[in-house]
């Protein structure tokens, strides 16, 4: 483990500066699930301990949009649409590659709170009616049933509706309908013999982005207050922060 750095100099929010501020999709969804973390990160540069990297879901990512892009090229429907009816090709687009890079994405500029809202997607897939289908991929290994109803796939589901909105905002027409590919890898193979092997599950998703707006301006308004928000109600960090000052006056 490396050194942690308690205390970050850059992207902080200043209340007076003219300079647009970037905003990426994580940390709106950080913002959702507890203002005192994100504040602390935002405002103040103490950010969370990072968590290490997701190298098989990374593999999985980069190894469907290869294969998508085969079918992209050569402007043909994926056997997954045909397998799931889906009326769609992969969409191309000269800047699909940036849209796709990690602190790149698509990016906009939101005029009334001075941010630049950002977010990286996984694909985009257009429909006959000419509307781009925001489509994100999962990999993930349960015996479970795949669904979004679990509490925890809300911020999946905030993210597709993210990258929903950027598209919209570049005036691109959006399908209310984007889909996620889920990967499900199987354990119950017998033995492991250099493989694993997925199932795969396309399930499809109604967005509903009229949350974002006030989002952002909620996010603002924080941002500019002085005073420190509450912490989250389900924040573990808060929690952890609680327990450690507890025990620190306690023995002092």
């Amino acid at each position: 483990m490396g050194f942690y750095n308690t205390q970050r100099i850059r992207n902080i929010f200043c209340s007076d500066q003219k300079k647009p501020f970037k905003l990426s999709r994580s940390k709106i969804q950080d913002f959702l699930d507890c203002a005192r973390c994100f504040y602390l990160d935002r405002k103040c540069g103490t950010g969370q301990p990072g968590s290490l990297p997701f190298t098989l879901n990374t593999a999985v990512d980069s190894l469907l949009k290869s294969e998508f892009d085969a079918y992209r090229i050569e402007k043909k429907p994926h056997p997954l649409m045909i397998k799931h009816f889906i009326d769609a090709i992969p969409f191309a687009h000269s800047e699909l590659d940036v849209w796709r890079m990690n602190f790149k994405g698509i990016q906009v500029l939101h005029e009334s709170t001075n941010f630049i809202i950002t977010g990286a997607i996984d694909d985009l897939w257009i429909n006959s009616d000419e509307e781009l289908m925001v489509v994100d991929y999962k990999a993930t290994s349960t015996s479970k049933e795949i669904t979004l109803d679990e509490e925890y796939r809300q911020a999946y589901k905030n993210q597709m509706e993210i990258y929903q909105w950027l598209l919209r905002q570049k005036g691109f027409a959006v399908s209310k309908t984007g889909y996620f590919v889920y990967c499900n890898g199987d354990a119950s193979r017998g033995a492991f013999e250099g493989k694993l092997e997925f199932s795969i599950s396309v399930i499809p998703y109604i967005d509903d982005d009229s949350w974002i707006e006030q989002t952002l301006v909620d996010i603002r308004q924080c941002l500019e207050s002085d005073d420190f928000p509450n912490a989250g109600e389900s924040c573990d960090f808060c929690r952890y922060r609680a327990a450690v000052r507890k025990h620190l006056k306690d023995h002092e």
